[in-house]
């Protein structure tokens, strides 16, 4: 896949991901949550360039750093990702302000990291940055599944004795 399908593709599950995190959305702990990140990973080291040959160990630094700042990007995601049950027990979840701030902080840290393989002279292909995107879907769906496990359905509402009876309407008089 050439590189420019590469930023197509990532271009747009980041769009489809910001979008889709500041509406409420339920968790299905059944579903598999794993499998876009594990299909864009695969997309993405299919591809030779990942590594470049001729700055091997600079490129593999990078990668590592990249990779780290993905799942440091996750992470911070789903733990400022606001959740909670309903009382019926379906669990949703939802971004917070926090959450924008670790993405900027992400993204800021991606663009430096590019700057410094730039600066060494080592060619960046759009798949490290593929796979640490992968990484960063993959750390934060499954923390947010680990999340799920320990959130309440939230208290309907008691009634008091006698709530449940109708009461007769008086007539007022004038």
């Amino acid at each position: 896949m050439s590189g420019f399908v590469n930023a197509l593709m990532i271009a747009a599950v980041v769009v489809l991901v910001i979008v889709r995190q500041f509406r409420a959305q339920r968790i299905g702990t059944g579903r598999r949550w794993w499998l876009v990140p594990v299909i864009l990973a695969v997309v993405a080291l299919r591809e030779p360039g990942i590594v470049d040959a001729h700055h091997r160990t600079e490129s593999i630094v990078l990668l590592g750093v990249e990779l780290l700042i993905g799942l440091a990007t996750g992470a911070g995601w789903a733990w400022t990702t606001r959740v909670w049950a309903d009382p019926d027990g379906a669990v949703w979840s939802k971004s917070t302000k926090a959450s924008v701030t670790v993405w900027i902080i992400g993204i800021a840290l991606r663009v430096g990291l590019f700057a410094l393989g730039s600066a060494l002279g080592v060619h960046q292909d759009s798949s490290a940055l593929l796979v640490a995107l992968a990484a960063t879907l993959l750390v934060r769906g499954g923390i947010l599944v680990w999340r799920t496990q320990s959130v309440t359905p939230a208290a309907s509402a008691t009634t008091a004795y006698g709530d449940s009876m109708v009461r007769p309407t008086r007539k007022e008089r004038v």
